[in-house]
């Protein structure tokens, strides 16, 4: 289908002969005579051209207001003015609303055509980021925390009223594995910073020598091995948001330099002699209790009240269970999409074992789970002896750590009927059946070595495999 371009031309003449022209090129090119015809198809019958070519002068006034108005209300597309009396102001004005040329008439064809088809790459290139950024803010939005707990929705409900606030700082809380880096790019891509840089740093993953160029950047012949200029994190982060995650784990020294940098927006390489101006929000993640490092000296009081301007704590996943009803088919899904697998059935036990367990590693091992399940997986059914769990993990159901949820336990009597050598036969065939008959793994499973398993099988006669 041909991309639409709109010719706004008062001289019927001229116009017909620039639609004729556009045509035979390939455009779907709509004429318009004046400013409120022309408004009518952009505004009222959502005409999206990708190129407008217009006169500057009409009967009903100066396009370059037409412009102004249909931008004001996001109507996309490159405009082209043509016009015999253009002066200075005007070009100036144009290309400030952001026109893409100016040209004056008579303008030759095969010039108008290279002139129209620079726009319409340009214009085809606008839409992709749109789309691109579009598709990314569906995809951060405040619904992708899923679960439809109570702890889930109060805190999806608080994203929502976030995103909707011009904040500096925010520090997320909660455990390992909960969704705190999740939690940042919906707050970045929904917030009004959405489209500037999201520069995410982990504190935790470089020596305090190396995090110092990474987030201040440094001047060639700063230290041996700079050999050239680097732009810092912080400074890459302009007019966007960073996202320091693990700071509980930064020195205290580039705490000093980092409050000071997010305080003044600036910010100066090392071995700068000036410094920059950066204008950033920051949002930072840790699992560490702030507060008590805080009052150890271990982490400085003026940046954790500078960045706790909002404070949000990331529920764990064992605090909103009901969820994994919500989150298992979308995970099944993605890794069903990836492997090329089509697990769609989940048989109750699996649902129970789930529920029953602590999760210590939150929504992050939950994902592992089902990633090792799906990939495992020998037919649409979701294998639960690829679980593994770890047993010795606490029930929802009032057991205590060490103990198992029931369908983990095996009862064996003890009147006397079975020998002691009878009963660790039974623990081993039934831990076998649960593994697949896989030496290997069932000796990780029961904390054994593989070769004091396999002379227990051959001792018992049980069928397993290597």
């Amino acid at each position: 289908m041909p991309d639409a371009l709109l010719i706004i031309e008062d001289e019927r003449l001229l116009g017909d002969e620039l639609r004729s022209e556009l045509v035979a090129s390939g455009w779907d090119a709509v004429q318009a005579f004046d400013l409120a015809e022309a408004e009518r198809l952009l505004v009222e019958r959502n005409l999206e051209p990708l190129v407008v070519l217009s006169d500057m002068s009409l009967p009903d006034g100066n396009a370059l207001d037409l412009l102004e108005k249909v931008r004001g209300r996001g109507v996309a597309g490159e405009w082209i003015f043509l016009t015999a009396y253009g002066g200075i102001p005007e070009s100036v004005r144009a290309l400030k609303l952001g026109a893409f040329d100016f040209l004056e008439k008579p303008c030759e064809l095969e010039r108008l055509q290279i002139v129209v088809a620079g726009a319409a790459r340009s214009a085809r290139a606008q839409r992709r980021l749109r789309d691109e950024e579009r598709l990314r803010g569906n995809r951060y939005s405040p619904d992708a925390f899923i679960g439809h707990s109570a702890a889930a929705t109060r805190f999806r409900n608080m994203l929502t009223r976030l995103s909707e606030v011009p904040f500096s700082g925010l520090l997320l809380t909660g455990e390992t594995g909960t969704g705190k880096g999740l939690t940042a790019r919906i707050l970045h891509n929904t917030g009004p910073r959405a489209s500037g840089p999201l520069i995410e740093v982990n504190c935790a993953a470089l020596p305090k020598e190396l995090m110092e160029a990474e987030l201040f950047g440094h001047e060639a012949g700063a230290f041996t091995g700079a050999k050239g200029r680097r732009r810092g994190l912080i400074e890459q982060a302009n007019g966007g948001t960073l996202f320091l995650d693990e700071l509980g784990e930064l020195a205290l020294d580039l705490q000093a330099k980092l409050l000071k940098a997010i305080e003044d927006r600036r910010v100066r390489r090392i071995g700068g002699e000036r410094e920059l101006e950066v204008d950033i929000q920051v949002i930072a993640a840790t699992n560490q209790p702030l507060e008590q490092r805080v009052a150890e000296g271990a982490f400085r009081p003026d940046l954790y009240h500078r960045l706790a301007v909002f404070r949000l704590e990331v529920p764990a996943l064992r605090e909103r269970k009901d969820d994994i009803e919500d989150l298992l088919p979308v995970l099944i899904g993605e890794f069903n999409a990836r492997s090329g697998q089509r697990v769609d059935t989940i048989p109750t036990s699996v649902w129970g074992r789930l529920k029953g367990y602590h999760w210590p590693g939150n929504v992050r091992e939950l994902r592992n789970v089902v990633e090792r399940c799906v990939l495992l997986a020998d037919g649409p059914v979701f294998p639960e002896h690829w679980l593994h769990l770890g047993e010795a993990a606490a029930a929802t159901d009032g057991t205590q750590p060490g103990t198992l949820a029931e369908g983990e336990r095996i009862c064996l009597p003890l009147d006397g009927s079975l020998t002691l050598d009878a009963m660790e036969r039974a623990i081993l065939d039934e831990a076998l059946r649960r593994n697949a008959a896989n030496v290997s793994l069932t000796a990780r499973v029961l904390g054994t070595t593989r070769e004091k398993l396999r002379y227990r099988v051959q001792k018992y006669g049980l069928k397993a495999t290597d």
